[in-house]
């Protein structure tokens, strides 16, 4: 009763808050952007962003689209900003993540607004400059009627001017779209949340199967299991929804290795903690995994330490390597590759010779139990525990090793 009023709502709330809190706290931290040109527009559009959102975005300087564009294709940047004296080009890749790509159309359409006004205003201190120009030469001598009227020209055509309506375009490019069947990315992010609980099923059927005895057939069969579930995933989110447009075999490979990773992780510690580590692993992999992977919008969007703890765990770090392979030919994928590899090989390390760890503990565990039944058992064989034989006054030798023989057959058993 008590676990089940204190513990389990502890444990419950916990759960929530590793996933409400992330979400609730996106906001862009240090998101690499790219900035084209050094041009004064440039350098006013970069103060202002930085006095606007401080620590907000990450500049990288570019000396022309071409070079930005191969940057957000290598995924150095997310997408870049070129802004010249008419226009904002806002460079993005949805496929990187639609909410980034969002932001940065927001942002450049706050940069063209923000130019408009600066121009206006620019407009309106000469139209101001003008008219006191013309106010001190209305009361000038009479030799300067030529000038104030050359003056009065002047201002009428400041005035012109700035009636004239001056705005800013913006045009956004998208260098890396996302798949046409799934402009918002929703099918690709519901894609990748359920291999973590499909990898933590598998790794749990292999570690508790009664016809998998030996390590090698339970490792056989997850990594059997796993390339088939990630046919079947690949199949459903390419094939009949459109997510996954590029790169196949890569892609489904991606797939396998990101399943194999966690459940290799799941198998392994199930094998070395028994079934505690089923719950072990799911607080590990779904609670902290899933909500700390930025899957649905981008590392750099969540909370300072949280996105590093996410691109460490296997579905953060699958995440970002699965969308770096369908769509940007696995650039940027290097680190999150090596992730999977680590937790996969330590996961299928621990199922490999978990048992040997499981048998030394029992082994140990086995001789401090015969070691304390043996001690008893000398006891008692003593005598000194013995009581009298009623009637007698001692006991019978007979009837003491027959004791301690039954006590020492029933510890041997």
């Amino acid at each position: 009763m008590a676990i089940a009023a204190v513990a389990l709502p502890i444990v419950i709330t916990l759960a929530v808050m590793a996933f409400a809190w992330p979400a609730g706290r996106i906001a862009p931290r240090d998101v690499p952007v790219g900035i084209v040109g050094t041009g004064p527009a440039t350098q006013n559009a970069v103060e202002g962003l930085a006095r606007a959102k401080p620590g907000a975005f990450d500049f990288h300087l570019y000396a022309d689209q071409q070079a930005a564009r191969s940057a957000i294709e290598n995924r150095d940047v997310y997408g870049a900003f070129a802004i010249s004296g008419d226009s904002v080009t806002v460079l993005k890749a949805s496929a990187a993540g639609p909410s980034v790509a969002q932001l940065l159309t927001d942002v450049g359409q706050q940069l063209a607004d923000k130019a408009t006004q600066q121009i206006a205003q620019q407009m309106a201190a000469q139209q101001k400059a003008a008219e006191q120009q013309k106010a001190a030469a209305a009361h000038s001598s009479t030799k300067a009627h030529k000038q104030a009227a050359a003056q009065r020209g002047a201002a009428q055509q400041g005035a012109a001017a700035a009636d004239s309506p001056v705005k800013i375009l913006v045009k956004a490019v998208d260098v890396v779209p996302v798949a046409a069947e799934d402009p918002r990315g929703v099918v690709f992010s519901s894609s990748v949340f359920p291999l973590t609980i499909c990898g933590i099923i598998i790794g749990a059927f292999v570690t508790m199967a009664r016809g998998l005895a030996r390590p090698r057939h339970r490792v056989l069969t997850l990594l059997v299991a796993c390339a088939v579930a990630a046919f079947g995933i690949y199949v459903v989110a390419q094939g009949f929804l459109g997510a996954l447009p590029h790169s196949h075999v890569a892609t489904w490979a991606i797939l396998s290795l990101d399943l194999i990773s966690i459940s290799a992780t799941a198998a392994g510690v199930i094998r070395l903690f028994g079934p505690a580590g089923l719950g072990l692993s799911a607080a590990l992999m779904v609670f902290i995994g899933n909500a700390f992977s930025g899957a649905t919008s981008a590392p750099e969007m969540l909370p300072k330490g949280v996105e590093d703890i996410g691109q460490w765990l296997p579905p953060g770090a699958g995440a970002s390597l699965l969308r770096d392979t369908a769509y940007f030919d696995g650039n940027g994928g290097g680190g999150h590759l090596a992730v999977l590899i680590l937790w996969s090989v330590i996961g299928l390390t621990a199922v490999m010779f978990g048992h040997w760890v499981m048998r030394e503990s029992r082994g140990a565990r086995d001789a401090r139990t015969d070691a304390k039944t043996d001690a008893k058992t000398d006891v008692v064989a003593s005598g000194e525990l013995l009581p009298a034989l009623p009637g007698s006054g001692v006991a019978s030798p007979d009837r003491r090793h027959a004791h301690a023989h039954a006590r020492r057959s029933s510890g041997d058993s």
